[in-house]
């Protein structure tokens, strides 16, 4: 009975278990990726982000040693 149950158990495990994504899974995150770098470059590239590091920079240039 033991080894029955055994077989059935890994019949089992072998059906769920999946090799890696399927192409619409890697199309789906390809896509996610590219929308972050998108919305991460109009970040960066803002006149915010820009005003904000030439300040941080210049602050660290004038400190006196």
């Amino acid at each position: 009975m033991r080894i029955i149950w055994f077989r059935v158990r890994a019949a089992l495990v072998a059906r769920r278990s999946d090799a890696g994504m399927s192409t619409s899974e890697y199309a789906m995150g390809t896509i996610a990726a590219c929308a972050f770098a998108a919305v991460l470059y109009k970040v960066v590239t803002s006149e915010v982000v820009a005003t904000a590091l030439q300040s941080t920079i210049g602050k660290a240039l004038d400190v006196p040693f």
